[in-house]
């Protein structure tokens, strides 16, 4: 059945595109996290365990908002590792790096998201597609007030 839902198919497709990458990113940095919440060491592990937990908890939310998002649009959501890692501009994460480059990996994968959504903004403005500009709005706020936290205990 068509979808008729006031955005047309060469918008729903270039949205659809740009979530993909953010679903991407957003999964590599979940996945991130976790690896870190699991692997922190030193003396400030119990504050970094809390948090990185908390935050790959929200992450986990977030890529089903996102690929649910992507479904309404009337695309498929990218779903492997090998799409992931296709899509994202977050390197992943081959070893255990100090507690203190964790953070430092982590305020940079945050802003990579946050850029991420910030490129979709254009192609979503001129398609009036408010759900998805609601979405990015929100990404965007949790990834730049998570950034601000992590970058604040490296100084």
């Amino acid at each position: 059945m068509a979808i008729d839902i006031g955005i047309n198919e060469s918008d729903r497709r270039a949205i659809a595109d740009g979530l993909a990458r953010l679903l991407a990113d957003t999964y590599t940095l979940y996945l991130k996290t976790h690896n870190y919440h699991w692997n922190v060491t030193g003396p400030m592990f119990n504050t970094l365990h809390l948090m990185f937990e908390t935050q790959y908890n929200e992450l986990a939310l977030a890529v089903d908002q996102i690929a649910e998002r992507i479904r309404a649009l009337g695309h498929p959501a990218p779903g492997s590792y090998r799409a992931f890692s296709r899509l994202s501009s977050i390197q992943e994460e081959e070893g255990v790096p100090p507690a203190e480059e964790m953070i430092r990996q982590l305020v940079i994968g945050q802003e990579t998201v946050v850029r991420t959504a910030r490129e979709i903004f254009p192609t979503v403005d001129r398609a009036n597609d408010e759900p998805t500009a609601d979405l990015l709005t929100q990404r965007m706020q949790i990834h730049e007030k998570n950034a601000w936290m992590l970058r604040s205990m490296l100084e």
